[in-house]
């Protein structure tokens, strides 16, 4: 009996610690009711609540009471300069992988204390410590997925496979483009064989004037406006991203969606505690909910994106569990994963944007360099500007500036004879 009462009593000792850790966390969190977390992130990248499904804030409310206030924006680049600002105070926000990179760089973000955040551990090794992140410290991956094509079955003449589409003139004022220069640029460089994070300036000269061709089939550029215009049928092609083709499809049967055969993007959008959050334990406390597998099963649903988390993906009751779409085998196609890029060709890019972005097409073309002499064949058999055609133009170009310089030379020895 007495051995009993030691061994209970010690125990007891033994798990003193931890019922005061786990009392002193408790008291932490009780400590926040009533505080206000500023969380930015993409348009229509949460679970709402919409047509019955569990609205995320509102149940991280409910349960914590810490109001949320939820801003949204477009695309990266609109963020970056917002917060860049100064404008503008975050506690969290979720950017894509290159600009977390960036923002990293810029030490404008905080590091995360994983003790806080126990539902991490449902993010499997491969989603840890990526290239944007390698030290894993900064942030918490949110979704995976790729870019595609996305293309409207009543509208285009057979199914594309190329990302050539996007510059058909048979679909002339009926292409919707990327309102972003990273996205823009990728579909242009995966047709020309380049890596999305080059850092020569005449391989993005090249890639400005290929999509300074696509003005010619007028294509109009959007971000979130493509829901509408693809369902709607407005438009006969868009690229944009596979779970973003989900939610459109549901309004329009008529979509379909391919990822091309040059290859695409690959991302990871991950939850980040901004530089001086105002309420960094709050932060934290959200960036845990986000993975808890309720919650995050029900974002997964709703933005129909991938998700990093094992207790999302491996559940049979999952809607999207083993979508070939959102989860294709690995290797099936070509992928590249945005990198940071250097200032000056940050500079370069943002340049030859605004560059494409003002071009008028009314004057020469150069479509015939990009996709050969037959035009509608070239684009109908998906040939792309191949490095044998790159070094073909570059040895035309030396040999006109070779008989140019000749013509010069011989007028000018001409008239030194004439005069002497």
């Amino acid at each position: 009996m007495k051995k009993t009462i030691c061994v209970l009593f010690a125990l007891l000792l033994l798990l003193l610690p931890l019922n005061i850790a786990f009392a002193e966390e408790d008291g932490e969190i009780e400590a926040l009711r009533g505080s206000t977390l500023y969380v930015y992130n993409w348009g229509e990248y949460i679970s709402d609540g919409a047509d019955g499904t569990l609205d995320v804030n509102a149940e991280f409310t409910k349960r914590y009471g810490i109001k949320v206030v939820y801003d949204t924006y477009d695309n990266n680049e609109v963020m970056y300069s917002k917060l860049k600002s100064g404008g503008v105070s975050y506690d969290i926000v979720i950017p894509s992988d290159y600009m977390i990179e960036r923002m990293i760089s810029e030490n404008m973000l905080e590091k995360i204390n994983f003790d806080n955040i126990p539902n991490f551990s449902y993010i499997p090794e491969k989603y840890r410590n990526l290239g944007y992140d390698p030290t894993g410290e900064y942030s918490v991956p949110y979704t995976v997925s790729f870019v595609g094509l996305i293309y409207n079955t009543k509208m285009v003449e057979e199914d594309p496979d190329s990302w050539t589409a996007l510059w058909d003139e048979r679909y002339t004022n009926n292409i919707l483009m990327f309102n972003n220069p990273r996205d823009a640029f990728a579909i242009a460089q995966s047709i020309l064989g380049q890596d999305y994070n080059m850092d020569t300036e005449a391989g993005w000269r090249m890639a400005a004037a290929l999509l300074k061709e696509q003005k010619s089939v007028n294509p109009v550029y959007v971000n979130d406006e493509v829901f509408l215009k693809m369902e709607a049928g407005e438009a006969a092609l868009a690229p944009y991203y596979v779970g973003d083709y989900y939610l459109m499809k549901e309004n329009n049967e008529d979509l379909a969606f391919v990822y091309p055969k040059e290859g695409v993007n690959y991302f990871v959008d991950a939850a980040c505690i901004l530089k001086g959050a105002k309420n960094k334990r709050a932060a934290e406390l959200y960036l845990d909910f986000l993975n808890d597998p309720e919650i995050a099963l029900a974002n997964a649903e709703y933005i129909c994106y991938g998700s990093p988390n094992s207790a999302v993906y491996e559940n049979p009751d999952y809607e999207y569990y083993e979508d070939e779409l959102l989860y294709p085998e690995e290797g099936s196609f070509k992928t590249q994963l945005f990198k940071n890029l250097p200032p000056d060709i940050l500079a370069l890019q943002s340049t030859l944007w605004d560059d494409v972005k003002n071009y008028n097409a009314t004057g020469s073309s150069y479509r015939s360099l990009f996709f050969g002499e037959n035009k509608s064949a070239s684009i109908d058999n998906g040939e792309a500007f191949t490095s044998e055609t790159i070094k073909y133009g570059i040895c035309i170009g030396v040999f006109l500036l070779l008989v140019i310089a000749y013509v010069v030379f011989r007028t000018v020895q001409k008239r030194r004879r004439e005069k002497y």
